[in-house]
């Protein structure tokens, strides 16, 4: 009996790499698997995790030919934590150093949550860097509610450092009845938000503070599928509102938290399936 991959896991991936890539602002670290002339696949994660999250994600993308690479964002998993603040721009900088890094004209970007802001940056800044989008638990702007909810996330880690934060994140973004029923699911989510370095949290949820990628966003060309878990209840509203304005597909993961590609990873890996071979089919 085949054993399904875990949705998270920090250790090493079989058929992954670690590469070391110097960013815009420090190093940055990427792992990488798959087929060397696959076409090429970039996972972005959240904040407070790190490319650990897209684990059974990145081992099916790689099943199916495509080359991987996943990013751990700065201060994040094994990447170098710069000083802060940073601007979403940064971040998206930072992407296409990996891309240039590996001499990658143009790929598919799959984000989550931060990832999905990064990857509607890398659509308004460095569209022609893209062969289509896959934004999953995203907005493209930051109004102030949304903006403001980060300050005292910000505070507590400024005095206590991330411990704190972890748990009362992860009932956020799953429930406390998801997290009871899957508990090393839960052990190892908490392991991957605790290697978060202070300074890299801090500067990216002020990056996320900024965030102002709607009006380019409204613009873009290149191909879209969103994703967000029908329990993300913060996001389902602008998401679908964003969707009806691009026309493009939405599709709402019943039960689904605000990581849906952990919590019901089988029908996140179907429409990220159907949408890249929509793409494929389209070019």
């Amino acid at each position: 009996m085949s054993i399904e991959p875990a949705p998270i896991e920090i250790a090493a991936w079989p058929g992954f790499a670690r590469h070391d890539v110097p960013g815009k602002a420090g190093r940055l670290s990427v792992r990488v698997g798959g087929p060397e002339r696959g076409a090429p696949v970039l996972l972005c994660h959240s904040i407070l995790t790190s490319s650990a999250i897209w684990h059974r994600e990145a081992l099916a993308l790689a099943a199916r030919g495509h080359r991987v690479l996943a990013l751990d964002s700065r201060g994040h998993g094994e990447s170098e934590a710069s000083r802060g603040p940073y601007a979403m721009d940064d971040l998206v900088a930072d992407a296409i150093a990996v891309l240039d890094h590996f001499g990658i004209r143009q790929v598919h970007v799959i984000g989550v949550s931060q990832g999905g802001m990064t990857a509607f940056g890398l659509g308004v800044r460095h569209p022609d860097r893209l062969l289509s989008l896959c934004v999953i638990a995203a907005r493209a702007d930051a109004p102030p509610p949304f903006a403001a909810a980060w300050d005292d996330r910000i505070a507590l880690v400024q005095a206590q450092g991330i411990a704190p934060l972890a748990a009362p994140t992860a009932e956020r973004w799953f429930g406390r009845a998801y997290l009871a029923a899957h508990p090393s699911i839960a052990t190892t989510l908490l392991d991957c938000i605790n290697e978060t370095a202070p300074e890299g949290f801090i500067g990216s949820a002020r990056a996320i503070q900024s965030l102002a990628y709607l009006d380019g966003v409204k613009k873009m060309q290149v191909p879209l599928t969103m994703i967000v878990g029908a329990n993300d209840q913060l996001l389902v509203q602008p998401m679908t509102e964003l969707a009806a304005m691009l026309g493009c597909r939405l599709a709402i993961i019943a039960d689904a938290g605000h990581l849906p590609q952990v919590d019901h990873p089988d029908e996140v890996d179907a429409v990220i399936e159907r949408h890249l071979r929509d793409v494929a089919r389209s070019e």
